[in-house]
């Protein structure tokens, strides 16, 4: 089963981010609670977690991207 990676709202009122890492490559096995990626708000670069455990399998969004509030960026795989 695919499980999204979204874009999660790490501020108040935050809209999106920019990607500015992956802190894992496809095909890593990746815990609930590992960093996975690094993405830059209006105020601070900041390690966004999984939210589920599973392998990375596809990158949607690259570094320098801008990515909205709950979009893809990437997939795990279960």
């Amino acid at each position: 089963m695919r499980i999204p990676i979204e874009m999660q709202s790490l501020a108040y009122e935050m809209e999106g981010a920019v990607i500015i890492e992956w802190l894992v490559e496809v095909g890593a096995r990746v815990a609930k609670g590992d960093p996975v990626v690094i993405v830059e708000t209006e105020k601070a670069e900041v390690e966004m977690e999984a939210l589920d455990a599973g392998v990375l399998v596809e990158v949607v969004s690259v570094p320098g991207d801008e990515v909205l509030v709950g979009a893809p960026l990437g997939y795990l795989e279960q």
